[in-house]
């Protein structure tokens, strides 16, 4: 596991905890993000963290819309588009 799935990892975690009050899920690798138990406003709260704690947001640095089926494909978008 390399920097940035920790990071990532380390943020849902966070994110849950702040949504759900307890600690969160393992995310398998092909846990699918829509089962991963959090809402829409709490993926939306993730994908803001991650902007924070990351610098950049690859939704948005992308030109075609993309949405990551599973944790392995979403870790996989952000290293796609991790800046240099």
């Amino acid at each position: 596991m390399d920097n940035l799935e920790t990071d990532i990892r380390r943020v849902f975690a966070d994110v849950w905890l702040s949504e759900k009050g307890s600690d969160a899920p393992e995310l398998a690798d092909d846990t699918v993000l829509l089962d991963s138990g959090l809402d829409s406003l709490g993926f939306a709260i993730f994908v803001s963290q991650l902007e924070e704690e990351l610098g950049y947001d690859p939704f948005t640095l992308s030109d075609n819309a993309y949405y990551p089926q599973t944790f392995q494909e979403f870790v996989a978008f952000y290293r796609q588009y991790k800046p240099a």
